[in-house]
């Protein structure tokens, strides 16, 4: 599996944004949306992990990563981003998976094109995301946060997962971070949640302390016919925590749909 960035210019926006991972046309595109501050390499154990059964894509939103343009403090707006994506790939239905952030927008776009999508899966999110006032005043005003990294991890990250992750909050501009922040502290689609007709799988970690299981736990309750599958000891970066069993739990997840 190579990580080298594609980019596509998107006809509407002008923008050129990036993509990691190859397409099958033989196989179902499943397509990864990172949380705030993130780029599509965060999902790179997913990209080789998931080939043999999707055609896995993640791309950096726009303003993040690889990709041009400028980040955005809707949810809506990052979702339309994604629609020009599948619209410039000609991606036929696909599984949408998104991480906190990610999740919203998945959320979003399966409530506003339910024709689009075949599942999605949501990784550590919710319905709502509220965010504290301390971090976007401080984000706001230019500031870092490296402390940031010691909510994003659970008991059984190592020392040097975390030490990457402090890097990495104080690699990404304030400026991204507060508008992705924003985008998560202005939606609620708590009302709309029963309204989903897609398959749809929940992951979260037992001690996520950005999105705790509760918020899963209602979204499992609220979307018709949900499951939800908790990974003890991990925190809000899943993904990057448990990366085999997330793996293993989506491709047992499919496996039972296509059957």
């Amino acid at each position: 599996m190579s990580y080298e960035p594609r980019k596509i210019k998107l006809q509407k926006s002008g923008i050129e944004l990036c993509y990691y991972g190859k397409m099958d046309k033989a196989k179902t595109p499943l397509l990864f949306v990172h949380g705030s501050g993130g780029n599509g390499l965060l999902w790179k154990q997913q990209l080789r992990g998931l080939a043999d059964t999707y055609s896995p894509i993640a791309l950096d939103l726009p303003g993040h990563g690889n990709s041009t343009g400028n980040s955005c403090q809707s949810i809506f707006l990052y979702g339309d981003y994604i629609r020009e994506l599948k619209e410039s790939l000609a991606l036929p239905p696909f599984t949408l998976c998104g991480h906190s952030l990610g999740g919203a927008i998945a959320l979003n776009y399966q409530l506003n094109y339910p024709d689009e999508l075949k599942a999605i899966i949501l990784v550590a999110t919710g319905g709502r995301l509220r965010v504290a006032s301390e971090i976007l005043d401080r984000y706001g005003r230019g500031e870092k946060m490296p402390e940031l990294a010691s909510y994003l991890y659970g008991s059984h990250a190592s020392a040097k997962m975390i030490s990457e992750g402090e890097k990495y909050i104080m690699d990404v501009p304030a400026r991204v971070w507060h508008d992705d922040f924003t985008a998560c502290n202005n939606f609620d689609v708590l009302s709309e949640l029963h309204k989903i007709n897609v398959p749809v799988l929940i992951l979260c970690g037992t001690e996520d302390q950005m999105t705790p299981p509760k918020y899963s736990h209602y979204l499992e309750q609220k979307i018709p016919g949900a499951k939800l599958e908790l990974f003890p000891g991990s925190g809000h970066m899943l993904m990057l925590e448990k990366p085999r069993e997330v793996n293993n739990a989506i491709e047992s997840w499919w496996s039972r749909l296509s059957t």
